[in-house]
């Protein structure tokens, strides 16, 4: 078992300011150590001209095009660097699991992917220019994997596959501007309609009125249907579906099957976190191990998170800190059954030249 944590970082600002502070942490860390040795091996090949990122961003987050300022600022890197690194848009995303349930004043997600891409940042922002406050774990620095917003807007998204990619933006980015920009679900929709998209993912958005959409979309197009429980196909695109599905069925009928027992928020967090119950996964090296399960509970504006499986989850008081009071944790911890490197903990969490 690894001890792992995520570090706690709250601020309220401007986006430029953020950008500033988040760089300055940035420098001479382990992230970007790690990171600059992942891009040796994996080639990026990042032409996309400054102006076309800056349109597509400022026209759905213009506050996010100046954290990235900010960034660039306080590490001295070109800006194309920092598009290719934050940006979040024209870049590539690889495979991941992760399942999602909703019920009665509650959303639960398990966050499977990869340890060396996992960055160990759970974000409190509260912009004083544009956007609305929000709160949930980062991926890629300014994109969130999955969170809550002011409204009690919330979300999660699962991979379905990165065939055929568009001129878009990747999921964790995507995730950012929906949390940062809509207040229900309705807009939460028309927003990832008109958003373009690089992969083929689906969006979970849940609200205060206990809608839960899932939202699936590629880039050849968007539907949209009702549902309690995702994991990584499509129901209606069935015809983006990956060959391979049984993994992805067997945690949804996991689901589903133990949906019976579940009477409370709690509940549901057990039937995710727990390691017997057939939804957490220990498949880390495929890219598919569950790092994180967390909890939204839109209607109470409270926080759960758990790093690991069969844990307690921290819960947080968002209403609390939007109104001022801070959250008195530095960071959350936890146990994982892996030996593989965390991008923000230990050194070597770089791929070599060899398949691993």
């Amino acid at each position: 078992m690894k001890k792992v944590h995520s570090d706690i970082l709250q601020f309220r600002g401007s986006h430029y300011d953020f950008g500033l502070l988040q760089g300055r942490l940035l420098k001479d860390s382990l992230t970007v150590e790690n990171r600059e040795k992942q891009w040796k091996v994996r080639k990026p090949r990042f032409t996309v001209a400054e102006a076309e990122v800056k349109d597509a961003i400022t026209r759905f987050t213009p506050g996010l095009w100046e954290e990235l300022l900010g960034i660039r600022e306080a590490l001295d890197w070109t800006m194309e660097r920092v598009m290719m690194e934050f940006g979040g848009y024209r870049v590539d995303y690889n495979r991941s699991g992760c399942s999602i349930m909703t019920g009665d004043g509650y959303m639960v997600r398990n966050y499977d992917y990869m340890p060396k891409t996992y960055e160990g940042r759970y974000l409190f922002y509260q912009p004083t220019d544009s956007g609305y406050a929000t709160a949930g774990p980062s991926q890629r620095i300014t994109g969130r994997m999955d969170g809550m917003n002011e409204h009690g807007l919330s979300l999660g998204y699962n991979f379905m596959h990165r065939k055929r990619p568009g001129n878009g933006f990747i999921c964790c980015t995507i995730g950012r501007m929906i949390l940062e920009s809509c207040a229900n679900v309705e807009e939460a929709v028309q927003m990832l309609k008109e958003i373009p998209h690089r992969h083929s993912f689906s969006y979970t958005v849940f609200d205060k009125s206990n809608q839960s959409l899932i939202i699936e979309t590629s880039p050849r197009g968007v539907e949209v249907r009702s549902s309690n429980v995702c994991t990584n196909h499509f129901e209606i695109m069935t015809k983006e579906n990956r060959y391979h599905l049984v993994d992805s069925k067997k945690r949804m009928n996991a689901i589903n099957s133990q949906r019976h027992e579940v009477t409370t928020p709690y509940d549901a967090f057990r039937l995710m976190n727990d390691t017997n119950k057939g939804v957490f996964s220990k498949l880390y090296s495929d890219w598919a191990g569950t790092i994180h399960t967390s909890g939204y509970l839109p209607r109470e504006m409270k926080l759960w998170f758990a790093l690991g499986g069969d844990q307690e989850p921290a819960e947080i008081d968002f209403g609390g800190w939007l109104e001022g009071k801070d959250v008195q944790l530095d960071k959350m911890t936890g146990e994982i059954d892996t030996d593989l490197p965390f991008v923000h903990m230990d050194k070597g969490a770089y791929w070599s030249a060899k398949k691993e």
